[in-house]
């Protein structure tokens, strides 16, 4: 079942007995238990019927037990188990699962990894209940997932700005999140949130990231390549240079696919991983007309090569502000 389902399942309140929800990101676990400790019980109900528990503090057997409690004044009691990666013999709890009491429902928060499918708990919870899995945002994912977030949130944002906040901020849905309430709550409503509301208010350098870095690099301007790679060389705890060197290697390793995909928009999105937005993609082809596949190939060949000198291999005092200045120097020339 997936997470948009289970919130609609909830609010038509249609609940199951347990509910395993596991996966690398926890973003939608958290929001699937909150969503369950909200709308199952009246405030006045949680009192007696709402145990939190946390996987560290506790273990399957005393869960188990808890499970198998009657709801006082209610129909249900809610046990939701946070953090039931770190839970003792999680797997013991088959023997609950396998005759599930209706009055309770069981919510287990296992973070990080996926559960085991055929674990006989998996099987189980698939068969009474809800088995979710949360898999972690792609990198090519997350521009898509902030621009889709902010427009459920009643504002608006366009491609290059969201990915932007993407490149900054990673794939966390948490962090995120976060970052886009604390932009909303200083914008008018429904206004479009722009390149100079991230910069002045989450302090992303419009001119100095490596999204910028990359495009510098795609339209072969020597001058804003020096320029961002000295503002790096300046703070390199704030741009490390392996983080540079991987965004540059799946940069130049989209423009050398380029060379063997089909011409047309939606393959190239496909196999890019990127927006099938038409000027997203001539982006791609603009920059990939100035590297021939060679050169692509060799580039490639670099990154791999620096990236082992970012990490100490081969390296000797030169420091990893001039081994980018050196680098960039051999990918323009």
């Amino acid at each position: 079942m997936d997470y948009q389902q289970i919130l609609q399942d909830l609010d038509k309140k249609i609940y199951y007995p347990i509910y395993l929800l596991s996966g690398e990101e926890p973003y939608y676990i958290d929001k699937i238990a909150d969503k369950i400790a909200d709308c199952v019980l009246t405030d006045d109900e949680k009192s007696f019927n709402l145990s939190v528990l946390y996987g560290k503090d506790t273990d399957a057997g005393s869960v188990g037990q808890l499970s198998k409690r009657f709801p006082m004044m209610s129909s249900y009691q809610v046990v939701i188990v946070k953090e039931a990666q770190d839970l003792k013999k999680i797997e013991d709890l088959h023997f609950y699962a396998e005759n599930p009491l209706k009055s309770t429902i069981l919510v287990l928060c296992y973070k990080y990894k996926k559960f085991p499918a055929t674990t006989t708990l998996a099987k189980l919870v698939k068969k009474h209940g809800v088995l979710f899995d949360s898999p972690a945002l792609r990198e090519w994912e997350v521009g898509k997932w902030v621009k889709a977030y902010v427009k459920e949130q009643g504002y608006s944002i366009d491609d290059d700005t969201a990915a932007l906040l993407a490149e900054f901020l990673g794939n966390s849905m948490h962090k995120l999140e976060n970052e886009i309430q604390k932009l909303m709550i200083l914008l008018p409503k429904a206004s479009a949130i722009t390149r100079k509301d991230i910069e002045k208010n989450i302090g992303i350098s419009n001119e100095y990231n490596n999204l910028e870095l990359t495009k510098a690099f795609g339209n072969k301007d020597v001058f804003k390549v020096q320029r961002i790679l000295n503002s790096y060389a300046a703070n390199p705890k704030a741009n490390p240079m392996p983080v540079t060197i991987a965004a540059l290697y799946g940069y130049f390793r989209k423009l050398l696919l380029l060379y063997f995909v089909p011409k047309t928009n939606e393959a190239i999105a496909e196999t890019l991983k990127i927006s099938p937005q038409p000027f997203v993609i001539q982006q791609y082809q603009n920059a990939q007309k100035r590297y021939s596949a060679a050169k692509l190939v060799e580039i490639v060949a670099l990154l791999r090569q620096y990236d082992m000198m970012s990490k100490g291999v081969d390296v000797g005092s030169t420091s990893q502000g001039d081994l980018m200045r050196e680098l960039a120097f051999k990918i323009l020339h």
